[in-house]
C-alpha cells in the first residue's frame, strides 16, 4: 500500500458573496469547503477544460441538428428552402397602402395566432402535416373565411 502526500495549506481571502455560495454548495453537496475548493481550482487549472467545453457546445449542435433533420423530414422541405421562399416572397411582394395596411396587419396577427396553435398541436401530437393542414383548411371553411392573399 502506497502513502499518500500530505496536502498543502493554503489561506485564501473570498467576496463574502462567492465564500456564502461555496458553503450553501458545500452544505448540500455534505462536502467540506476544502474539498469543493480544491475541485473547483483542479477543473480551472485543468489543461482540458476547454476541450470539454468544446464538446459540450457540439453535443448541443449534433442535438439541434437532429431536430432540424426530423422537422424536415416529416414536414417535407428542408429549412433553407423554406428560408429562401420567404425571403423571395418578401422582397417580391409590394407593400400596401397605409389603410389597408393597417387591415392587413391585424388579419396577419389573427393568422399568426393560428399558426401558433397549429404548430403547438403538431408539436405535442405530431401528426402528419398533410392531415393537419386538411383540418385547419376544414376549420376555416367551417367559420366562412375567405382567403386572401
Amino acid at each position: 500500500m502506497t502513502g499518500r502526500k500530505k496536502k498543502s495549506q493554503i489561506s485564501v481571502y473570498l467576496d463574502p458573496d462567492i465564500m456564502a455560495a461555496l458553503s450553501d454548495y458545500a452544505t448540500r453537496r455534505e462536502q467540506s469547503l476544502s474539498l469543493i475548493a480544491e475541485a473547483a481550482i483542479g477543473s480551472f487549472l485543468s489543461p482540458d477544460d476547454a476541450e470539454r467545453r468544446e464538446a459540450v457546445v457540439a453535443k448541443r449542435l449534433d442535438q439541434i441538428d437532429r431536430r432540424l433533420t426530423r422537422v424536415e423530414r416529416d414536414v417535407g422541405i428542408s429549412v433553407e428552402t423554406m428560408a429562401v421562399f420567404i425571403r423571395f416572397w418578401l422582397t417580391t411582394t409590394p407593400a400596401l397602402p397605409e389603410p389597408a395596411a393597417q387591415a392587413a396587419r391585424a388579419k396577419a396577427t389573427e393568422r399568426y395566432e393560428r399558426f401558433i396553435a397549429a404548430l403547438g398541436r403538431r408539436l405535442a401530437q405530431g401528426p402528419k402535416l398533410r392531415q393537419e393542414i386538411s383540418e385547419d383548411v376544414d376549420e376555416s371553411k367551417a367559420e366562412g373565411s375567405t382567403h386572401t392573399p
